[in-house]
């Protein structure tokens, strides 16, 4: 049966529903998030939020702050699900690296069998345009595939991430291009809800101190001690949530990322991605949110082996690529053998016409005839020369074939030393 794309998915995610769900690695750290918004946030309602329904009568007003602190819970809840939940931006890794950018370099060369063939060569970066501005980007291992500008590989999630401004372990995700408008409206809101606790939670010990005489501040922070943790937890959580928001602020204003400001802060590099800052903020925040580059629930398609890349023939010889040596070695024997048959024959032929002249000029030859024929129709062969008198071209660099000097030695011997039979010894 076929699996999914989330069933065999190379990265550290974790999905549920079925791949409909992504999250992060470390999306068990969520729970904590949960319990430091909920807790607080249920408390709140029981213990200051409760007091108060009735204290700004007769239009019982006062039901709107707890109906106020549980709906902007919940939609701070939606944010932090918006931001967890889904694909940051991951860029699917290729199976195999784009072979339009492998190059041979002849000057770097390898042994091989024997051999130098020349090295494969791949470039790690390269540039791209951005604003009218070169923009160099690096080439991933892992995925496989040149990173797009402001991409940048989570070691955490082990993905390609478009636009990746960090990894936030209260979330459990990276915060990228698909999710960063969430995250910065939960941080935000997180911010905006400490500051309603807090607010709601100073303003119930005011009404403790005037409603029922307490006097002082003492005395109405012992009739609610509840309102006075909540107050300092609120007071706590803001330099958190409050300073994160401050920071992502002039992220955003200047166009940079988390990883930009952090990595080039001392490059002093120019912005190329600035467009002003209405420009920048219109574009986190009134942009569309660009549609996930994957499809966990996709079945996945077979992919055929494709072969290894070859160079082309002005880069590499025909003899650099490769083959059997067996094979190689037989061809070169062979070859060898035809041309020393080639030149034993010619060799016979010019015998034969040197005796039949011979005949027609009269000349007294007792064993001219039957010599001729005894050379043509001898039953003696040239010896044999044996395989370790070749030399096969493997090995060679040039395209041409060649007989080694031992060869046409042997040949020339063999021809040379033949005598006549005479008829004495042919009967």
């Amino acid at each position: 049966m076929a699996k999914r794309v989330y069933e065999v998915w190379k990265g550290s995610n974790k999905f549920i529903l079925g791949g409909r769900l992504v999250f992060g690695p470390d999306a068990r750290s969520l729970l904590v998030t949960l319990l430091l918004i909920i807790v607080p946030v249920i408390i709140f309602c029981v213990f200051v939020a409760r007091h108060l329904r009735d204290e700004f009568s007769p239009d019982h007003s006062g039901y709107a702050i707890l109906v106020v602190a549980i709906v902007f819970t919940i939609y701070v809840l939606v944010l932090l699900f918006l931001t967890s939940a889904r694909d940051p931006g991951i860029i699917p890794r290729n199976s195999h690296p784009p072979e339009e950018e492998f190059r041979y370099d002849p000057s770097v060369s390898v042994d091989v069998g024997g051999r130098q063939t020349p090295s494969l060569q791949f470039p790690r970066t390269k540039e791209v345009m951005v604003n009218g501005l070169p923009v160099r980007v690096k080439y991933c291992d892992t995925c496989m595939l040149y990173r797009p500008p402001r991409c940048s590989h989570c070691s955490i999630c082990n993905n390609c991430v478009e636009r990746f401004d960090h990894h936030c372990p209260w979330v459990g995700q990276c915060i990228g291009l698909r999710n960063y408008r969430y995250f910065f409206m939960f941080v935000s809101s997180s911010t905006l809800l400490c500051i309603y606790v807090f607010a709601i939670s100073a303003l119930y010990i005011k009404v403790l101190m005037d409603d029922h005489n307490k006097g002082t501040v003492w005395k109405a922070m012992k009739e609610s001690p509840t309102s006075v943790i909540l107050m300092a937890y609120c007071f706590i959580s803001l330099w958190f949530v409050g300073g994160l928001t401050g920071f992502h602020l002039y992220l955003i204003g200047t166009n940079q990322t988390t990883y930009e400001n952090f990595r080039y802060r001392s490059d002093n590099r120019v912005n190329v991605y600035n467009r002003g800052c209405l420009n920048n903020f219109l574009e986190v925040f009134c942009t569309k949110v660009k549609p996930s580059r994957n499809n966990f629930r996709a079945f996945v398609q077979e992919e055929v082996q494709r072969p290894p890349p070859l160079p082309s023939p002005r880069e590499v010889e025909p003899d650099d690529l490769g083959g059997d040596p067996r094979s190689k070695v037989e061809d070169d024997l062979e070859i060898g053998e035809d041309l020393l048959k080639i030149s034993q024959r010619r060799n016979i032929e010019e015998i034969d016409e040197d005796i039949r002249s011979r005949g027609s000029n009269g000349a007294p030859h007792n064993n001219s005839s039957e010599g001729g024929d005894s050379v043509l129709g001898s039953d003696h062969r040239a010896p044999t020369i044996r395989s370790d008198a070749r030399h096969s071209s493997w090995g060679r660099r040039s395209g041409s074939w060649e007989i080694a000097p031992e060869v046409l030695g042997n040949a020339a011997n063999v021809t040379e030393s033949r005598s006549y039979v005479t008829p004495k010894d042919a009967r």
